[in-house]
């Protein structure tokens, strides 16, 4: 097989169309096993809670921490937010701190989380 020059290659990619490159990018990650991503720049050695803080969490689990003194709402809001029965979700209230979801998006946790403290229950997202 002949050997194409990086000037060939760049005057092939400048003929193609965005969607063209885009499906040629995809199908080079996946023939090659490899993640075509924009270079980053460091401006010094990173610590762990840098490396941390660069990588988004994805998956959050909403813990009760406690009920606020609104045993009864808390829990209605518990049952509604699990599908637990009422002596399942009376347990979880009064064993908190406890997890009420795990894993899920940061969207329904930070709605759950919004539904229990407008009950009146001290929550934290982990």
């Amino acid at each position: 097989m002949a050997k194409i020059s990086t000037e060939d290659l760049l005057e092939a990619f400048k003929e193609m169309t965005l969607i063209e490159l885009s499906e040629f990018v995809k199908t080079f990650e996946d023939v090659f096993d490899v993640k075509a991503a924009a270079p980053v720049a460091v401006a010094g050695p990173a610590g762990p809670a840098a490396v941390e803080a660069a990588v988004e969490q994805d998956s959050f689990d909403v813990v009760l921490e406690g009920d606020g003194g609104k045993k009864i709402q808390v829990i209605k809001v518990v049952r509604e937010l699990t599908g637990l029965g009422l002596k399942e979700a009376k347990d979880a209230v009064e064993s908190a701190p406890k997890a009420i979801l795990e894993g899920v998006n940061k969207e329904k946790a930070e709605a759950a989380k919004a539904k229990l403290e407008g009950e009146g229950a001290k929550v934290t997202l982990k």
